[in-house]
């Protein structure tokens, strides 16, 4: 359930206490639902094959208080009091470590950096004093490239573990709480009757996603609500009624004695102990659409005492039926009469848990394919008024037709939990790994401190890992397997992504050779805007210079266009365009750099087309009215006219880019009209970006700015009035000779077959066919 502008909601010291109990409220149908229905299948899953409940009792409670210290050390203490603390500007999840480790040092593989990316408002950065220690450790991480690629593949594996569980979550909960009706079924009529039931409802929950889980969304909090009081209360009850000295089990000593007692059999059953913890990690993960505080009030006060209760009132119970030995199944601890009620409520909330761990998993490959590490794929944004609620049409059904799949192959939740157990601990390893960077590059904490937070909680996330591991031949295979197959193709996709940026780069064509086209040599000038589409941040893209080697002619307006991804969640509209003229203003050439953080929406092309032309008048008028707007001992706008030299500008806040001095411009207009809201102020921190050319047009030194500003701005309006034309590069990539197999197989057969196979950036940007003129290009990288 994101909250419209769901980052605004970081500074939880804002937040009124009726806000931050609503906001808590809220978060227990989407960040919670995956963590409140474990109860269904831990015991069952722990006591599946490698230990067996025992009339000692030494094995349930030694269940118990393993649960119970690792729900009390995992969520409690490392997410909600240390790991929640890492945000990226109120946003959490893999992508956030990342992008606050990248901006703290310089380890992003990211193409087209710019020094002006620093000064976005949202590019903040801790201005605590670096420690020696904490500098050294910064120098070798920038130091090696090799360090750049192994952190690159740690957080592709972390996100493919998500997607993992994406796919798992489902099929285990489904079939989980449907399982529940084996104990009014006859076993015969159940082995038929659970899969299908299960399948049925995935189908059910996988097609409904296109419309949006804000047409739901209210019904979830009440669901989990509903959920954690049912748990609660039947574990009050069978506490009371089975067992009230259950609570001595909490104590680590029964720990001891469960594996004195089951050894080597009792590790491996650890594998079905650490599915308490699923769904931990959407606390972090789902931070950008609550605050701190809320996540941390519903849990502490609320998803933790009921998962505690829930997990004790079981255990209760089975110490004194020693005869379940073979049906360790949560509803077996329901009283009768409350059965069916219970069911239905725990399918509900099942339906709850996958859908919220469905949508994390849209949002963590939208921000893969924004970072330029995932193939493109459609999104759709399924509201119009709450951010980041999207729908990804080919992950859904692939998505859905794997999860059946596992449905029907494993049918039982002893592999299932296998599976999903291993994704889990993998995920939380990354998080670890991470979080103890971030502690070095950006709190600037010793890195004794790190080290601790790194050995404490990852030898406890080890050891369970390691006891999933040794299932791989029962389960655990699928997200390893999973997880090398995404991992490959996201890599190669980036791999070859930088490699065409860097062809890009090194093929660039001059300034000087685009002043030289004019009527001597053929060229002519056609009605209308040419937006050329370039993942280059200075100079002209080589598919243009193609474009005019085979069709003399380009528009009267032309704007090179590159759309390219910052390391922040969101870059405010206002700092979104970078604006700046490529030449003279005769030639009617600019540049335009369009911003976007990883969690931002991608506008359309309409409201793109429409926002650029404003964008673009109100940079002429800046352009044009800056030199009167100096002091008269003040020349350097005059100066940089005369050169031919120019400056990017920042549209709506303030400016610039690489290698001179800078000037901050702040403009606080938003229509042509309010040219005079322009403030200009000197600012020694930052660059400008500056474009060198011939001064020989003569006419336009003879006229006056207001003419020429006026003529300038006609030429755009009728422009405009002409039409746009979307010019795009229509690549084929392919490894130059003597390069190694793996990189000819990477290139050549996995990239181009992805490239062939994915949307095209046509389909992603929603260009009209009839507006697009695409241009064939060979990369030999």
């Amino acid at each position: 359930m994101d909250l419209e502008y769901g980052n605004c909601w970081a500074n939880s010291k804002k937040d009124s206490w009726r806000t931050t109990l609503l906001l808590a409220y809220q978060s227990l149908g989407v960040v919670y639902g995956d963590l409140s229905i474990s109860p269904l299948y831990v015991y069952k899953s722990t006591f599946a094959e490698d230990i067996h409940h025992s009339e000692t009792n030494e094995e349930i409670f030694g269940v118990l208080s393993f649960v119970f210290w690792t729900l009390t050390l995992v969520p409690l203490f490392k997410y909600v009091f240390i790991v929640l603390r890492a945000d990226d500007n109120g946003e959490g999840g893999t992508f956030a470590l990342y992008s606050s480790i990248c901006r703290n040092a310089k380890v992003s593989l990211l193409p087209n950096r710019q020094v002006a990316d620093e000064s976005l408002s949202t590019y903040k950065l801790e201005q605590t004093p670096e420690r020696k220690n904490n500098t050294k450790v910064k120098m070798l991480l920038e130091k090696y490239k090799f360090l750049h690629t192994a952190l690159l593949i740690l957080v592709l594996l972390g996100t493919c573990m998500v997607i993992g569980d994406g796919l798992l979550t489902p099929a285990i909960s489904v079939f989980s709480a449907v399982s529940g009706l084996e104990l009014s079924m006859s076993k015969d009529h159940h082995q038929y009757a659970v899969i299908p039931i299960t399948c049925f409802i995935l189908v059910c929950l996988f097609a409904l996603q296109h419309y949006g889980t804000h047409r739901v969304g209210f019904f979830f909090a009440p669901i989990v609500l509903l959920w954690l009081i049912c748990i609660s209360a039947l574990g009050v009850y069978n506490i009371i009624h089975w067992n009230p000295k259950v609570y001595q089990a909490l104590s680590p000593y029964y720990m001891l004695k469960f594996f004195r007692k089951t050894k080597k059999q009792g590790w491996m059953s650890l594998g079905g102990i650490l599915l308490c913890i699923t769904g931990s990690e959407a606390m972090f993960a789902d931070l950008g659409h609550f605050s701190y505080a809320a996540i941390q009030i519903a849990f502490t006060f609320l998803v933790y005492p009921a998962l505690i209760l829930g997990y004790m009132g079981q255990a209760a119970y089975l110490s004194k039926h020693h005869e379940m030995n073979d049906n360790i199944s949560y509803y077996v601890s329901v009283p009768e009469s409350l059965r069916w009620p219970v069911l239905a409520i725990a399918i509900l909330a099942s339906v709850v848990g996958s859908q919220a761990i469905i949508s994390g998993t849209f949002s963590i490959i939208n921000q893969s394919q924004s970072l330029g590490c995932f193939p493109r794929v459609k999104v759709v944004h399924t509201s119009d008024k709450i951010h980041g609620q999207i729908y990804i049409p080919e992950i859904n059904w692939i998505l859905m037709i794997l999860c059946i799949a596992v449905t029907i192959g494993f049918r039982d939740i002893k592999h299932m939990g296998n599976a999903s157990g291993l994704a889990v601990m993998a995920v939380m390893l990354v998080t670890t790994c991470l979080t103890s960077l971030v502690i070095i590059l950006c709190w600037h904490k010793p890195p004794i401190v790190a080290l601790f937070f790194l050995l404490f909680f990852g030898s406890i996330e080890l050891l369970y890992f390691s006891a999933s591991l040794v299932k791989f031949r029962e389960g655990a295979w699928l997200p390893i397997l999973l997880a090398l197959f995404l991992v490959t193709i996201m890599f190669v996709w980036h791999y070859a992504s930088v490699k065409k940026y860097e062809y890009d780069l090194h093929n660039k064509v001059s300034l000087e050779w685009l002043l030289a086209l004019g009527p001597t040599l053929g060229m002519c000038r056609v009605p209308g805007i040419g937006l050329v589409f370039t993942d280059l941040t200075s100079g002209i893209p080589a598919n243009f210079s193609r474009f005019v080697t085979n069709l003399p002619a380009f528009h009267r307006i032309l704007v090179f266009v590159c759309v390219k991804s910052v390391p922040v969640p969101f870059v405010p509209p206002a700092e979104r365009y970078l604006l700046g003229r490529v030449g003279p203003a005769s030639l009617r050439a600019y540049r335009c750099i369009v911003r976007y953080g990883y969690r931002d929406v991608h506008q359309d092309v309409d409201s793109f087309e429409s926002d650029l032309v404003k964008r673009l008048a109100d940079f002429i008028h800046y352009d044009w009215c800056r030199p009167r707007a100096s002091s008269a001992g003040d020349h350097a706008g005059a100066s940089d006219r005369s050169s031919g030299e120019h400056r990017l500008a920042v549209i709506g806040n303030f400016e610039v880019d690489e290698n001179m001095q800078q000037e901050s411009v702040s403009l606080g207009f938003q229509t042509v009209e309010s040219i005079g809201d322009i403030i200009e102020m000197s600012s020694p921190k930052e660059r400008r970006v500056r474009f060198t050319v011939d001064d020989n047009d003569e006419s336009e030194n003879s006229s006056s700015p207001d003419v020429q500003m006026r003529r300038e701005l006609e030429d755009l309006l009728a422009a405009q009035q002409s039409g746009t034309a979307f010019i795009l590069g229509h690549s084929h990539v392919k490894a130059k000779q003597g390069s190694s197999v793996f990189k000819r197989l990477a290139i050549n057969f996995g990239y181009n077959f992805l490239r062939r196979n994915c949307r095209g950036p046509d389909v992603v940007l929603k260009v009209p066919p009839a507006s697009l003129l695409e241009v064939g290009m060979v990369y030999v990288v």
